[in-house]
Order: C-alpha cells, then sequence, then structure tokens
C-alpha cells in the first residue's frame, strides 16, 4: 500500500496551492471593485480587451439568474468531489498533471463560491470585446485551464487503468523485481 503519509503531505500541499490560487482570485477581486465599480471600463487594447466591472447572479455567460442557493450547494458538492480526489490520488509523478487540474477547478470554484455565499453575486471583469466573450474572473481561468486540461489528459495521457484509483495506490514490495515500466515513478 502507498506510504499514507506521503499522499497526506501531497493533500497539505494540494491545500496551500488552492489557498494561493483562491489568494489571487479574490485579491483582483478587490482591485476591481475599488478600480472598476461606478467606473468607467479601462481599455487596455481598444477594441479587443478591457477591464469592466460586472455583478453576476447567474452561472456561466449569466444563465440560470439570481439561483443562490443551488449555486452554493452545487459548488460545496463540487468542492468535496475535489477534495476526495485529491485525497485518493496516488502520491506519485503519473498524477501530478491530473492534481494540478483537481487544485485549479477546486481553487475556482471556491473563488466563486465565497463571492456567492457572501454577496450573492460573482464579481466578472474581464472582458474580450473582439469576440464579445461574456465577462469573466480569475476563478473562471482555473476552471476553462483546469477542464481542457481534463480533456486532454482523459483522451491522451491517462488509461482506463490509471484512473482505478484503489489498484493505483497499491505498490508492490519489491520494484527492483518490476518491469521498469511498472515502478513506482514518485520520484
Amino acid at each position: 500500500m502507498m506510504s499514507k503519509g506521503k499522499r497526506a503531505i501531497f493533500f497539505i500541499v494540494d491545500l496551500l496551492i488552492m489557498g494561493v490560487l483562491v489568494f489571487i482570485d479574490r485579491y483582483t477581486k478587490v482591485l476591481a471593485v475599488s478600480y472598476l465599480k461606478d467606473k468607467d471600463p479601462i481599455k487596455l487594447i481598444p477594441e479587443v480587451f478591457e477591464l469592466r466591472y460586472l455583478e453576476n447572479r447567474g452561472a456561466a455567460f449569466g444563465m440560470l439568474q439570481d439561483m443562490r442557493t443551488l449555486f452554493i450547494i452545487v459548488g460545496a458538492v463540487f468542492i468535496v468531489v475535489v477534495l476526495y480526489f485529491l485525497i485518493r490520488l496516488p502520491a506519485t509523478k503519473k498524477y501530478r498533471l491530473l492534481r494540478a487540474c483537481l487544485c485549479l477547478i477546486g481553487a475556482g470554484a471556491i473563488g466563486n463560491l465565497y463571492d456567492r455565499f457572501v454577496q450573492d453575486y460573482v464579481i466578472d471583469f474581464l472582458y474580450f470585446i473582439y469576440i464579445d466573450f461574456p465577462i469573466f474572473n480569475v476563478a473562471d481561468i482555473y476552471v476553462t485551464v483546469s477542464a481542457a486540461m481534463l480533456v486532454i489528459l482523459f483522451l491522451f495521457i491517462y488509461k482506463d487503468e490509471d484512473l482505478d484509483l484503489k489498484k493505483a495506490n497499491t505498490v508492490k514490495l519489491h520494484s527492483s523485481m518490476q518491469p521498469k515500466d511498472d515502478r513506482d515513478d514518485s520520484e
């Protein structure tokens, strides 16, 4: 069985990483309130990209407006699921990208859940004018980038047997006797 202590250390590091990411998201939202709320947008690249304050009471792209309780419940369940998988993932190189994706998704969910819980809306402020993309925030970037990375990982990197976490968490006692491809790659 893989060392529970090693997995615990990885989980603590995951929590610290998520904490830093949530801090960055919160900090950018505080800046957005300070410099953008009730003010004209700041044009960073004219006709292409600007910073524009928006209080989003819906989900992605403004759907499901004013469904705060639903978003809080779904967000909390989502965070618990992410934490569960982070606890269960083996502490090996093979799962580092998956672990990073889960940290990004967890941080994004926590960042937006915090907004919904504390103030009933999510603060969005990044706007691509040129393509008229919906206004978004740093937490949304975390979720979008990690979701795209997960698709790539599941399509091209991980095989079905890699995702059997019970099997992946067992390590044979004599790794020197295993074929090179089956050895623990935790270093």
